[in-house]
């Protein structure tokens, strides 16, 4: 049951954020300033769920090194996600026209900082960590990431490539970086500087949403495998070149570190977690 109440307790908040998010839409300051309450607030809860329901200190989501671990993971993600767009640049498919509208970029640094921290929490801090407890890190990674690449399919301009390459790139990466660092800090950042750099650096799609256009006045046009077509670059084939290599090194780190979970080992611990005391 403890599942089901850090989920549903995170999920409130979510949902409550996403709609005052909306309200606020078009006044930029105001959707920061509701959007950051989303994300802070949103931690407070998670932190509060698991003390209650499990009974011990939150080290995944600890005060020290918060701020250097989420601000190490933004830059990361930012500049994984400039790669990407350099490489569609390359080939022709993104071209900028000048520069777009700044302003809205204040109104974007608060959506994203709240869906970065909402999604990190509810799918590495609560799924995937409680199922890698009973199944082990790989079923676990497996199954979290379809379920990342799945609730994708809701956005807007959605395609089945899109939420595969989802979960491929981002669903893998992020959840390779909890698992090599065991702190959500830094999937985080990674998550919030990625969608930082697409919507409001490089004014592109982001997961099939039409996000309003950020610093530059730019598009991408072409083959969907290279620009990601409607989608937005996370469609792209470089995209999920990129992703699938970062995934493999933070994996390779979690080998080194020794924090791989193997399903007989989860099982064990479940069974023993069971026993009468």
């Amino acid at each position: 049951m403890r599942l089901v109440w850090q989920f549903l307790a995170v999920m409130v908040i979510t949902l409550v954020g996403g709609l005052a998010m909306v309200a606020f839409e078009d006044r930029q300051w105001a959707a920061l300033a509701t959007g950051l309450a989303t994300a802070v607030l949103s931690v407070i809860v998670y932190r509060w769920i698991v003390r209650l329901t499990e009974r011990r200190a939150v080290t995944e989501l600890g005060r020290d090194g918060a701020v250097v671990k989420t601000g190490w993971g933004t830059l990361f993600g930012m500049v994984l996600f400039g790669l990407v767009i350099l490489n569609i640049a390359f080939l022709g498919h993104y071209k900028v026209d000048g520069i777009g509208d700044p302003e809205a970029m204040i109104g974007l640094l608060g959506f994203m900082a709240a869906a970065a921290v909402t999604e990190e929490l509810l799918f590495r801090g609560v799924l995937f960590r409680i199922m890698e407890q009973w199944s082990g890190t790989w079923i676990a990674l497996a199954v979290t990431s379809v379920l990342f690449g799945g609730i994708h399919l809701i956005n807007p301009n959605a395609s089945l490539w899109g939420a595969l390459a989802i979960a491929i790139e981002a669903g893998g990466m992020l959840g390779a970086a909890y698992i090599a660092t065991r702190n959500l800090w830094v999937p985080i950042g990674i998550h919030f500087g990625w969608n930082i750099a697409a919507s409001a650096i490089f004014s592109t799609e982001v997961s099939g949403n039409g996000t309003p256009q950020g610093l530059l006045d730019a598009a991408t046009s072409g083959p969907t495998l290279v620009s990601g077509g409607d989608f937005g670059p996370e469609g792209s084939l470089y995209a999920v070149v990129f992703g699938i290599v970062t995934t493999v090194v933070f994996l390779w780190l979690a080998k080194r570190r020794g924090r791989l979970v193997p399903f007989r080992r989860a099982a064990r611990a479940e069974a023993v977690a069971r026993l009468p005391r």
